[in-house]
């Protein structure tokens, strides 16, 4: 199965969802889910790349941690990213999001995404063995 992301409807919020192969895969999939919602993850150059760090209790808080991480430097920033690398040790995440500086003009926001939520929060895998990394997010 091929490593992809969706969104899915949740009254005035929006439903990411990364599905993949692996974990880390399906985390980088929902932080893609995530850049879809604000622009074309296609507009956004890989050009220069932040570290990111998190930790938490457990698979479906750290999905939380990793995402908001995401808003956070995308707001101190002033940046997007179209390119994640996520290793996953236990309960500790550590990654890498590439991107480059916002430009109005080119990337065309469409909204501001102000955090990720616990609503409908799910890291698991799916009956085909795939994982499924999914929660809704505050815009």
């Amino acid at each position: 199965m091929p490593a992809q992301w969706e969104h899915f409807e949740h009254g005035a919020d929006i439903g990411v969802r990364g599905i993949a192969t692996s974990k880390a895969g399906a985390f980088e999939q929902a932080a893609l889910a995530l850049m879809a919602v604000i622009t074309e993850p296609g507009r956004v150059t890989a050009r220069d790349t932040v570290a990111i760090d998190c930790q938490a209790a457990d698979d479906e808080l750290l999905l939380v941690a990793w995402l908001n991480a995401l808003v956070y430097e995308m707001a101190v920033r002033h940046m997007l990213f179209s390119r994640f690398y996520v290793a996953i040790d236990g309960l500790r995440l550590h990654a890498t999001a590439a991107g480059e500086l916002l430009s109005r003009e080119r990337h065309q926001p469409a909204v501001e995404v102000k955090g990720a939520t616990f609503t409908a929060l799910r890291v698991a895998r799916t009956d085909n063995g795939a994982w499924l990394a999914q929660t809704v997010v505050d815009v």
